[in-house]
């Protein structure tokens, strides 16, 4: 999947903001093994985002997809019968050279939202976080789900363009279509390094 810019989404828009380095935290959704191929074309993109993140002092959050048994699989199990991310598989696993840090935090889920059943918005309140800035896999499925939630449970929500991607296009577009209409900004790496930069 290609690599979204500034002008190919901006025709989304309805309103526009950057983030506040002071009050937000990067979130990157399940950038597992299990979605290597998916996530490839981002990894630049996503990598990016991280370092100027870290360099605005913005804290950096994982989410890792997993099941551990039948009583955690819910209507995934239904949904993705014989696809479920298995803890203590390799798929499992965060890629590597993500740019984490030993100290980030590694939020473990087992459904679509990174809220449901973790104690994410806990560690956001804990850190004073007013704002989240969405990235990593699956555009449409994950990342829409967690950005949808942090917007009804308060959160001011940002959502990459560049640093998300899903199995098609039309997928793609119709999350940022969906995101810009009624749950958040959209950003690239050019825009996020823009805010943070003027604003660290």
């Amino acid at each position: 999947m290609a690599a979204f810019t500034a002008a190919s989404y901006s025709k989304y828009e309805i309103r526009r903001r950057d983030p506040n380095p002071k009050a937000a935290a990067l979130l990157v959704i399940d950038m597992q093994n299990y979605f290597a191929s998916t996530a490839a074309p981002i990894l630049p993109a996503l990598r990016t985002t991280v370092a100027l993140c870290r360099a605005a002092g913005v804290p950096v959050l994982f989410t890792r997809h997993r099941h551990r048994s039948p009583a955690d699989y819910g209507m995934l199990g239904e949904r993705w019968a014989g696809n479920l991310i298995f803890d203590g598989t390799p798929e499992s696993e965060l890629l590597p050279d993500l740019g984490r840090h030993p100290g980030d935090r590694v939020v473990e889920k087992s459904t679509y939202s990174a809220f449901a059943g973790t104690d994410l918005e806990e560690i956001l309140r804990g850190m004073g976080v007013e704002e989240v800035i969405v990235t990593g896999v699956m555009t449409n499925l994950c990342c829409e789900t967690t950005a949808r939630e942090a917007f009804v449970r308060g959160f001011r929500v940002f959502f990459s363009t560049d640093a998300t991607a899903t199995s098609n296009r039309d997928l793609h577009e119709a999350t940022l279509k969906n995101m810009a209409y009624g749950f958040a900004y959209l950003v690239d790496c050019n825009r996020l390094e823009a805010a943070v930069g003027r604003k660290a």
